[in-house]
């Protein structure tokens, strides 16, 4: 890529500030287009994104129709990103992983946080799912499957381009293999444990990877004995995993596939689990009604909170469903209660179950929490590269 044929993007003042402190985000409202209008750039295109006395901050993709127009790719002036360069930081955030002891079943990619904004790729043995989130991405879709394909142990990739942030950059969504056949299962090993996932029916690429760390470090804190509820259970992540500690577990979920994975998967694992399918707010409305009480409930709910103007909403969700299972607790109990809710800052949680707790005449003590796991890294500029709350918190009787 020739620089001096690469548009520039100019910036208000002040506007790069954010950038030089490692953010990579430029919105919309940020550019100086008195010098160049947005209109003049096209979606997927490389850009140099210049400060308002037009010193070099970086080379961006840039995507005019979209609030986050540009994204920062490179600071480095002497070399514009490549297909070598895209080569390289798939090398880099595969390195990462290996350094952390991560061999076939991972996040491989975790977007901005392995500089590579808009690509996330999951890792099922010799099969990578891979979803491109912006335009830039899905223009150079070859080149990252080639440097996939580079790393030894995978053969096949699937891009699975459903996702709700492709409407955003205007590109439309499909599921495509692009190397070695279509696999109808996706296998996930964690810890002792095995599953499968239909990939027709699958959730965003398939597995939760970031809840493992959490499973790994709440559940040998846990009495493992007596009655387990798994909340949004999914294919059964924590529903297997309560199971194989000795606990009986009942799973909900709204959605009738989900059950059967988690079921199937806790036959797989030479274990029981009893589907409750349904709303969860309902599901556990019903059980309280029945005087139900469970020794320990994993409450794993997807995002309330997706946008901003959500906020509201999304906070009055958490605390009404964890309030219900609250109220299914044993007095000596145990709760694990997650959000991946980036808008649900992670100071602001605790009062949540506090809240709950308080509504049914209880208490809780928290003894541990979490985020996600070590193949999710955090960006420490990029306060959005980490959404993932989770809290392990202890019963105690009604006060």
């Amino acid at each position: 890529m020739n620089a001096e044929k690469i548009k520039s993007l100019w910036l208000k003042k002040n506007e790069d500030r954010r950038l030089h402190a490692g953010h990579s985000w430029v919105f919309s409202n940020e550019v100086d287009t008195h010098r160049r209008g947005l209109e003049h750039y096209e979606a997927g295109d490389t850009v140099i994104v210049r400060s308002d006395r037009d010193k070099f901050i970086g080379y961006a993709m840039i995507n005019p129709h979209s609030l986050i127009c540009a994204r920062l790719l490179s600071h480095q002036e002497d070399h514009p990103p490549s297909a070598q360069w895209l080569h390289d930081r798939v090398w880099q955030a595969h390195r990462l992983r290996q350094s952390l002891g991560f061999e076939a079943h991972y996040r491989m990619i975790f977007g901005e946080s392995d500089h590579l904004p808009g690509v996330i790729a999951d890792r099922y043995g010799d099969v990578v799912i891979l979803q491109l989130a912006t335009a830039w991405m899905e223009n150079h879709r070859a080149e990252l499957v080639s440097a996939l394909r580079s790393i030894d142990g995978i053969k096949t990739v699937v891009l699975k381009n459903d996702s709700r942030a492709r409407s955003a950059e205007g590109l439309e969504a499909y599921v495509e293999v692009v190397e070695g056949t279509m696999p109808e299962f996706l296998t996930v090993l964690e810890d002792d444990r095995v599953f499968e996932i239909e990939l027709k029916h699958a959730q965003k690429t398939g597995w939760f990877y970031d809840q493992r760390f959490n499973r790994q470090q709440f559940l040998p804190l846990i009495k493992s004995t007596g009655e387990a509820l798994d909340v949004c259970c999914y294919a059964g992540g924590w529903a297997v995993a309560l199971a194989r500690r000795g606990f009986n577990v009942s799973a909900v979920d709204s959605s009738g596939h989900a059950l059967a994975q988690a079921k199937a998967n806790g036959e797989r694992n030479g274990v029981s689990i009893a589907a409750m399918e349904g709303d969860a707010f309902e599901v556990l409305q019903g059980l309280v009604s029945q005087g139900r009480r469970f020794d320990a409930i994993v409450v794993d709910p997807p995002a309330f909170i997706q946008r901003r103007k959500d906020e509201h909403a999304g906070f009055a969700a958490y605390r009404k469903l964890n309030q219900l299972a609250v109220q299914l607790l044993t007095p000596q109990g145990f709760i694990i209660s997650c959000s991946c809710s980036f808008h649900l800052p992670a100071e602001l949680f605790p009062p949540i179950l506090a809240r709950a707790a308080q509504f049914s005449a209880r208490s809780l003590q928290i003894i541990a929490s979490g985020g996600q796991s070590p193949d999710h890294p955090v960006h420490p500029a990029i306060p959005e590269t980490r959404y993932l709350k989770a809290l392990l918190a202890a019963g105690s009787p009604e006060v």
